[in-house]
Formats: C-alpha cells, structure tokens, sequence
C-alpha cells in the first residue's frame, strides 16, 4: 500500500513541475510554453487549463503527502521515541584486542 502511494505521490511530483514549467511566464522569460498549443485550445483557453491542472495536481500532492506521513506516523511500536529520551552509557575505552608489540629490556 505505501509502495504503490509513494509511486503515484513520485509522478504527482513529476507532473507538477512539468505543469508549472508549461505555463506562461508573466514577468520573465522563464515560461516554456508560451505559444499558442498548436491551435488546439486558445491562449487563453490553454492558460485557463493549465492553471486548472496544476491546481489539481497540486491538491492531489498534498492528499498524497499527508496520507503518507499519517501511515509513517502509525509504526504500532508505540510512542515515537527520541535519541534524546535514553541517557547516555559513559563506558571506558576497549582494549586492544590485537599482537602486542614486545618492550626493549
């Protein structure tokens, strides 16, 4: 269940910022699809269905988000824990397990 919503969650992602990239930059010269679609739909039209698309998109992405934070959350060991939760074991350094190295007498 999770594998099959964190594939459709990666292409949501995917189809955002090709959606975002297609549409018409106001200010700039940023904008890729700023010509007409080929007379398939109006430039006005195509900037209406773009917008439409991402805004859709963009809500699909963060239902997609939020489901899966909400099935991470729901580990069923238990409260989450913290690192800083258990005190720290202050333990004296190992010995060396290695050959010893033989002293000058």
């Amino acid at each position: 269940m999770e594998t099959v919503l964190l594939l459709i969650h990666l292409f949501l992602a995917f189809a955002l910022v090709v959606v975002v990239l297609l549409q018409k930059s106001e200010g700039g010269a940023l904008g890729i699809g700023g010509g007409t679609m080929g007379g398939l739909v109006s430039a006005r039209g195509s900037g209406n269905l773009l917008t439409k698309a991402t805004g859709i998109i963009a809500a699909c992405f963060i239902s997609t988000s939020l489901i899966l934070a909400i099935l991470a959350g729901n580990t069923g060991s238990g409260p989450a824990r913290s690192i800083v939760d258990n005190p720290v074991e202050k333990t004296a350094p190992a010995k060396p397990t290695g050959p010893t190295v033989p002293l000058a007498k």
